[in-house]
């Protein structure tokens, strides 16, 4: 089943008068428990695409659809709701609170929840289990800003599962790892996929990238070709990420 498809999508900024076409005239579709990299250069239009993808943004012109429903037709308020429930964003920089433990960074989302009053033992059963999920409950009661590159990381992964979302959007995962943390972090997202949660990866890196299922190749604010992986990567320890 279609989980997300695209028709004709555009996206331009008006900055005083001065129109910039970031993207348009795209058109993909993603299964659900497909593992997708979208890949670029700087400034291609894919960092804008994930945007709109992950409800963060608006497209200009052009149709999505979201489990068969058109997006054009949802409110900001129901698109918030809808990005809290189905969406785990993992981000380069961690996006991590500093002097907050990473106890209290997991819960988060649940915090927005809207269905979640306070804070309850099922609430801290999610977060143990996201955790554990990641290696990462043994450092539950650190403070964020105590930890290494990929501890960090892998505690965003765990942030972005506690909902237990159908579709997480990782924007340049491994950029600021060594290349073991990195492959690290790409064996955990391959396991995420292997499990059934639907990947969106965007990287400018060819090596990350073919950890994925499939490429879309972004330029120019254009998807210029949709490849299938035939030798895929499969992340290893002790691998170095290249």
């Amino acid at each position: 089943m279609s989980l997300i498809q695209v028709e004709n999508l555009c996206k331009i900024y008006d900055n005083e008068g001065v129109k910039t076409q970031a993207v348009c005239g795209v058109n993909f579709v993603v299964e659900e428990g497909d593992f997708v990299a979208i890949m670029g250069p700087s400034g291609s239009g894919k960092s804008t695409l994930m945007q709109i993808l992950g409800f963060l943004d608006r497209p200009t012109s052009g149709k999505y659809f979201f489990d068969g429903k058109n997006t054009n037709e949802f409110s900001d308020d129901y698109l918030a709701d809808l990005r809290n429930r189905k969406i785990g964003f993992i981000f380069q920089t961690f996006n991590l609170l500093p002097r907050t433990t990473v106890f209290e960074n997991v819960e988060l989302p649940l915090l927005y929840d809207r269905k979640i009053i306070g804070r309850d033992r099922s609430n801290e059963e999610k977060i143990k289990e996201a955790l554990n999920s990641v290696m990462m409950e043994h450092r539950m009661n650190y403070f964020s800003n105590q930890l290494s590159g990929g501890e960090k990381q892998r505690v965003a992964i765990a942030r972005a599962l506690v909902n237990n979302p159908s579709l997480i959007f990782a924007d340049e995962p491994t950029g600021n790892l060594d290349s073991k943390s990195g492959t690290q972090i790409m064996k955990i997202l391959q396991k995420l996929n292997d499990e059934g949660k639907t990947i969106i990866l965007v990287t400018h890196e060819t090596f990350t990238a073919r950890h994925a299922k499939r490429i879309l190749y972004v330029k120019d604010g254009n998807i210029i070709s949709d490849e299938i992986v035939r030798e895929r990567r499969i992340a290893k320890d002790g691998e170095m990420l290249k």
